[in-house]
């Protein structure tokens, strides 16, 4: 097994929700304020980005996007800059140099901007696009028949297991379901240090620590297992995790233009 290494991480910034702390963690109150990131990472073989976030037009127009009913639980923030086609294009690259798409998952805050990307690779866990189809009612709001429709018209495949993506120990996606059937992570190893970027398969620090389930998690004792992988790999790999929404780590580590490498 080789041993290779991405060139660079970028975590692109993004609009954030505001929503119900309640929501993401049981036992807490009050409004919280969480970022919706892509990240994208630059390797010898390809342009590799993970999440999509939010419709890149939710931002100025979050009605037209995501409907009267939905858009007052969110509370949409952000700016014309932090749509994601800006945020690729602010780094020098174009759209289509964009070679890989991972989606952590199905859901609408981590798959809007995946109509950017027709000629990429796509990427979705095992049994995802069959659940995103047929959810159950809890998750029926997250799976937006619009994504369903532009992930009909893209070359996509499904990952059964983890999948070193180049084959040299660079890029590993990582099977973390519970959240929802086919939630995945990704491992980057950089020449640096390595990152778990963690989807949403842990939302919160606390939750992390605490290994409470997210409250509307599909299954909750796949999800705890997810958890405690991703906890025990990062030791064995001595990683630093990132978790997507967590707010606390947004203002721990460093965002595009900056990078790692």
């Amino acid at each position: 097994m080789t041993h290779g290494h991405a060139r660079r991480l970028w975590a692109l910034d993004s609009p954030t929700l505001t929503v119900q702390s309640e929501t993401l963690l049981y036992g807490t109150s009050g409004e919280v304020t969480i970022p919706c990131p892509s990240y994208l990472i630059e390797h010898q073989r390809g342009l590799v980005l993970f999440d999509t976030g939010l419709h890149p037009d939710a931002i100025t127009d979050p009605e037209r996007i995501y409907g009267a009913d939905l858009v007052p639980l969110l509370g949409i923030g952000g700016s014309e800059d932090q749509r994601l086609d800006n945020q690729i294009t602010a780094l020098g690259y174009k759209l289509s140099d964009v070679t890989h798409v991972i989606s952590s998952h199905g859901h609408f805050d981590h798959t809007g901007g995946l109509f950017l990307f027709p000629e990429a690779k796509h990427f979705f866990g095992e049994g995802e696009l069959r659940y995103a189809n047929w959810p159950d009612p809890i998750q029926s709001f997250v799976y937006r028949q619009e994504v369903l429709d532009v992930i009909r018209r893209l070359d996509t495949r499904e990952v059964v297991g983890d999948l070193d993506l180049f084959g040299d120990g660079a890029i590993t996606i990582l099977a973390t379901p519970g959240h929802s059937p086919g939630e995945v992570s990704l491992a980057v190893r950089l020449p640096s240090r390595t990152f778990l970027l963690t989807g949403d398969a842990i939302h919160l620090r606390a939750q992390m620590e605490q290994e409470y389930h997210f409250p509307i998690d599909a299954d909750t004792k796949t999800a705890l297992r997810s958890l405690r992988r991703l906890k025990n790999l990062r030791e064995s790999m001595g990683a630093t995790v990132w978790i997507s929404h967590d707010p606390e780590d947004w203002a721990e580590f460093v965002h595009a233009p900056g990078f790692y490498e």
